[in-house]
């Protein structure tokens, strides 16, 4: 009753460890029938990481940097194990004040199939790791099911295993509707800042209803339409849609007047009819004390609705305007952990803004 929330983790992992203990056989994701879906680069990298390696300069450092932190990623396959446990090995440790540590570092389980996947557990580890060992079930009746693991939003993984029953089978994932990927370029709310967990990310949410794998791009202050950025994007194979929310790490409305319409023209070279989805910023709670975020948004937001309404008016139809200022709904000052980044409740009112217009752009 005394004990810390992390003693008790500990104890718990250790009780199911010694449960376990000789009865797991322990498979890589880089091997089949595994499949590591929102890294756009794994397949010939073979690295957890959303851009490619890149040399030196190639993209701003921090994008670089963060392009290591897994948002978005999964693994996903199906197995009859009747226990799940996984091994993480992080680039580093939980660092961010205002953000859980089982949102920066950890992962989280949903099994089911497309459309009606629901969540099983979160792991447990103690803040100041950065390796950890977790059962995420066990004791569950041995029949095939499809099982999805988000990784990290807020931290990379240097390797993670996969600890299934001995006797096991492992089988591919359910196929996805089409070969379609849908990409989310933005800011640190696009990479999941504050999420608790992975799974409550809006672009995880979106994945476990839209049967399509979405790509997480964003870049925690980091994201501004940087040209060298969009050229990777617009090269990512069989675009669905892509969806430009980067207004909010633009540090004035001039460099923003710049840099979208190089970026809509940059993705539109290379994809003649690809819907592209221009998001305008959602509100911040601290828009009631500081007018300015107010009049800033605002005034970004009808240079985008101009943008798209002269760029269609010049014919080209596939380009989009998204209004994201009232995706947090009337409670929007409730919804967010610091004024800006969205709880679980925020990310859940942005995924439910977002899925009918991508139904309709992608379905």
């Amino acid at each position: 009753m005394h004990h810390s929330y992390n003693n008790m983790a500990r104890e718990q992992s250790q009780r199911l460890r010694d449960c376990t203990a000789g009865k797991v056989r322990w498979y890589s994701p880089l091997q089949e029938p595994f499949y590591v879906a929102g890294l756009g680069w794994f397949i010939s990298e073979q690295k957890y990481r959303r851009l490619p390696v890149l040399a030196d300069g190639v993209v701003p450092e921090a994008v670089d940097r963060l392009a290591n932190h897994t948002a978005g990623g999964q693994i996903r396959f199906r197995t009859d194990s009747s226990q799940f446990v996984v091994r993480v090995r992080l680039t580093g440790k939980a660092h961010l004040p205002h953000m859980a540590s089982s949102g920066q570092c950890g992962v989280d389980c949903y099994v089911g199939e497309n459309g009606a996947l629901r969540f099983v557990s979160t792991a447990q580890f103690e803040v100041t790791q950065d390796e950890y060992e977790s059962t995420l079930y066990i004791g569950w009746k041995r029949e095939m099911r499809s099982v999805v693991l988000n990784l990290p939003l807020y931290q990379g993984v240097e390797e993670i295993w996969i600890g299934l029953e001995e006797e096991a089978l492992v089988l591919p994932p359910a196929a996805y509707q089409s070969n379609q990927k849908v990409i989310f370029y933005g800011t640190s709310v696009t990479q999941g800042g504050c999420a608790s967990r992975p799974g409550m990310l809006h672009t995880n949410m979106l994945s476990r209803h839209i049967p399509l794998e979405f790509l997480n791009l964003g870049f925690s202050g980091s994201g501004r339409g940087e040209p060298e950025v969009i050229e990777l994007i617009a090269g990512i194979k069989n675009p669905g849609c892509i969806i430009l929310d980067y207004e909010g790490n633009c540090k004035s409305t001039e460099l923003f007047r710049q840099t979208l319409p190089e970026s809509i023209a940059i993705c539109r070279a290379r994809h003649p009819s690809v819907p592209i989805l221009i998001s305008s910023r959602m509100k911040y709670a601290r828009e009631a004390e500081r007018k300015e975020l107010r009049n800033t948004r605002l005034e970004r937001k009808e240079l985008e609705q101009e943008l798209v309404r002269k760029l269609r008016q010049e014919g080209d139809f596939h380009v989009y305007f998204f209004d994201g200022s009232d995706l947090l709904g009337q409670y929007y000052q409730e919804c967010t952990v610091d004024g800006a980044h969205p709880t679980d409740l925020g990310y859940w009112h942005l995924a439910k803004g977002y899925e009918p217009v991508l139904r309709a752009l992608l379905l």
